[in-house]
């Protein structure tokens, strides 16, 4: 078993109990022959405060054990607990791919999740400014998602989970079909928005550049998981996890 840790910015006093763990999480599909394990008996856990990025090649789990840590699947071995949360509604997810309402303007899809939560219209509009003027696209609150780039739109989908005030803020290959310059604003964001409401903040990035602004990094490799540290005072592992 690898068991691996994180940075952690927030004080020791609310850094205590962990908003995510997992516990020999495994998530295989198929059966038989036919079967495919994406994620092999993972052990981790994120606390208030992380920021971590999690790397690794194309096919190698990090999409998978990135929606086993949000709720969105259910291992099929071990176990997955939210013991810093009430429920899993702390948990706000960016993907990668277009998620904008297209026939809704920018406040209107910042408030979207608001209302599914029940809160009401005017605390929820008061929520949606309050996000977008954080990511710099209060200005931008009337438009409809076709006049936005695609880094003004990822940075509206931070401001989405931002509204929600995550204790878990999840990132999904937030940049990966962004430019440099779109994606710095992005990552920007995240690092922001975790900031402003303590929550621990994990990204899965094919990104060096990306990685290297969050404080620890976690590799996937053939569907394990171990650690990476990029410091050069520590070693580093390159090869499979043992």
């Amino acid at each position: 078993m690898t068991t691996v840790t994180s940075t952690r910015t927030g004080s020791p006093a609310t850094s205590t109990v962990p908003v995510v763990r997992c516990r020999e999480a495994s998530r295989t599909y198929g059966h038989g022959y036919a079967a495919v394990v994406a994620v092999h008996g993972a052990t981790c856990s994120l606390y208030p405060g992380d920021r971590v990025a999690l790397v690794g090649p194309s096919g190698s789990g990090k999409s998978t054990l990135l929606h086993l840590l949000a709720g969105l699947e259910r291992p099929t071995a071990g176990t997955v607990e939210w013991p810093g949360l009430d429920s899993t509604t702390g948990i706000a997810v960016v993907f990668q791919g277009p998620s904008l309402i297209p026939t809704l303007d920018v406040v209107e899809n910042v408030v979207v999740p608001l209302h599914l939560a029940g809160i009401g219209d005017d605390e929820a509009r008061r929520r949606a400014t309050d996000a977008l003027e954080a990511v710099g696209l209060l200005d931008l609150a009337g438009r409809l998602p076709e006049e936005l780039s695609g880094g003004q739109a990822q940075r509206v989908a931070v401001a989405r989970a931002l509204a929600t005030r995550p204790r878990l803020l999840l990132a999904d290959e937030p940049t990966g079909q962004l430019d440099s310059d779109s994606a710095t604003h992005v990552v920007s964001a995240l690092l922001h928005a975790a900031d402003r409401v303590g929550a621990a903040l994990l990204v899965s990035t094919h990104d060096t550049r990306v990685a290297e602004r969050l404080g620890t990094r976690w590799v996937m490799d053939d569907g394990r998981l171990c650690p990476f540290y990029d410091d050069a005072a520590r070693s580093t592992r390159t090869g499979p996890c043992r």
